[in-house]
């Protein structure tokens, strides 16, 4: 199976022109490492990696809140037009944000805000490996300081880089080194094919 990159951030607001092709870049990695990338289906920051993702053939999953392609479109003001795959939860915005997470072998923060914030917790509670891509605004600036606040092991790895290149080279690493051997956190630790 390929793996599958969760690309979370900034759906609304203006970007500046070097953070879009920041986040345009690593939609290009991560479709030169041949993964699978999911974003919320949605505008701005993801929608870049989108783009970027598409402009290399890469596969691009959305996970949209909407009930339909009709809703998606009109009710969420989302875009539809890079995505390969468009899995429609019916479940709203933060309903659909436990999905994006656990869809996801790793997962990215570029930019953000309250939204992000939300997927980055379930991510670092439920033990993934996380990376943040410095340079892209918003919650990125914030992220080393609440990490240390947390003061909890939940077995997450959290990578920061600025370069998006570097980013995927050092997520990929990590991963296949060791990090796929980590268990869900819903497990007491034993493999699943045991208990």
């Amino acid at each position: 199976m390929r793996l599958t990159v969760g690309v979370m951030g900034s759906a609304s607001g203006e970007f500046a022109a070097d953070i879009k092709v920041l986040v345009y870049a690593l939609g290009q990695d991560i479709a030169d490492r041949g993964f699978v990338l999911i974003t919320g289906a949605c505008p701005g920051l993801p929608y870049e990696c989108a783009r970027g993702t598409r402009s290399k053939g890469g596969l691009s999953m959305g996970i949209s809140p909407a009930l339909s392609l009709d809703e998606h479109v009109h009710k969420y003001s989302s875009p539809a037009d890079v995505f390969d795959v468009i899995i429609y939860t019916g479940s709203g915005l933060m309903g659909r944000e436990v999905i994006n997470i656990r869809s996801s072998d790793m997962v990215v923060i570029v930019g953000g805000s309250s939204g992000t914030l939300g997927e980055f917790a379930i991510a670092y509670d439920e033990g993934k490996i996380i990376g943040v891509l410095e340079g892209s605004g918003g919650i990125t600036t914030q992220l080393p300081q609440l990490v240390t606040s947390f003061g909890k092991n939940t077995g997450a790895q959290v990578i920061y880089e600025s370069d998006p290149h570097l980013l995927i080279s050092k997520l990929a690493e990590a991963y296949t080194a060791h990090h796929y051997k980590h268990p869900s956190c819903f497990c007491d630790g034993t493999h699943a094919s045991v208990g």
